[in-house]
């Protein structure tokens, strides 16, 4: 339980962290490319490979690997962006809800698992649950700013998980997994830089301390969210007993949700409409349906 707890935190600080950014108002881009500089150097120092390019570019994931690292930092400014716009807790349902694509995907690419009653019920209540939870009355171009970026978040996130699952599954081998995880967090810090050599103004912002101390933050609870929930996923007792991944699944994303939501209301001042909060309920209810579906 200690890793599940760790993992919970550390995914957690991540929506906080974001949401500091916009509270402080400094870009995200920096603050983001330290975060995945550290992230890398972690798992580099921790699954104690070493830089080898000639492994990475010889391996069978090369290219998988190449576009889910460049995919992994633009996700990440979304996700600030969205916190920026629609605020913590809408930005975590849409993510965390996001984990519908690849249910969706590994049904389809095999098709002798046919779904059950329940998981088709979880299914279509995640959907709704997305669709209450960021629901907008306001003005068109107000709703439109709320509700773009979590929808872009929601098919973004679960187009990345559904290639990376796609790659443990087909070319990744258990002992390589560390290895992948580290390239693609620094194929994101590189693809990060190349961003700002071209955004000359945000170059600056990684001289300010506020900047440097927030991506340093970020970094180690991005690799710790990861991290953590592997060891989790991987833990076994004394008597070689571990908790089932889909309960650890469970336990991880409804927890992340009811504390990023009552972070954004009880310290960001977070209003959500009643039709809102239908919609977070039912998004925990789906993720409680996928762990014993």
């Amino acid at each position: 339980m200690v890793f599940i707890l760790l993992s919970i935190l550390s995914a957690t600080s991540i929506f906080f962290v974001f949401r500091y950014i916009s509270k402080l108002k400094i870009p995200s881009l920096p603050v983001i490319v330290i975060n995945y500089s550290i992230a890398s150097t972690i798992g580099f120092l921790v699954g104690g490979e070493k830089l080898a390019f000639n492994k990475f570019y010889n391996s069978d994931w090369f290219l998988l690997a190449f576009i889910i690292g460049i995919l992994f930092i633009l996700l990440f400014f979304l996700l600030g962006k969205s916190t920026q716009a629609s605020g913590m807790s809408i930005t975590t349902v849409a993510s965390k809800m996001s984990v519908v694509i690849p249910i969706s995907f590994s049904l389809l690419k095999d098709p002798s698992d046919q779904p059950g009653l329940l998981k088709f019920a979880g299914i279509l209540i995640a959907l709704v649950a997305v669709y209450l939870t960021i629901y907008q009355r306001d003005s068109l171009q107000t709703k439109r700013a709320k509700i773009g970026y979590p929808i872009l978040l929601f098919i973004g996130m679960g187009f990345v998980d559904s290639l990376v699952k796609y790659s443990q599954y087909k070319y990744v081998n258990n002992e390589e997994s560390g290895y992948f995880s580290a390239m693609l967090f620094l194929i994101s810090f590189l693809t990060g830089l190349v961003i700002l050599i071209f955004r000359k103004n945000e170059w600056t912002g990684l001289k300010d301390a506020r900047v440097i101390v927030l991506g340093i933050v970020l970094g180690i609870v991005n690799f710790g969210s990861i991290y953590f929930l592997i060891r989790a996923l991987n833990f076994k007792n004394v008597n070689g007993i571990g908790i089932d991944s889909s309960i650890v699944f469970g336990i991880n994303n409804s927890t992340i949700v009811l504390l990023s939501v009552l972070a954004g209301m009880l310290i960001f001042r977070e209003k959500l409409s009643g039709i809102n909060k239908i919609g977070i309920s039912l998004s925990i209810l789906a993720i409680i349906i996928f762990s014993i579906a």
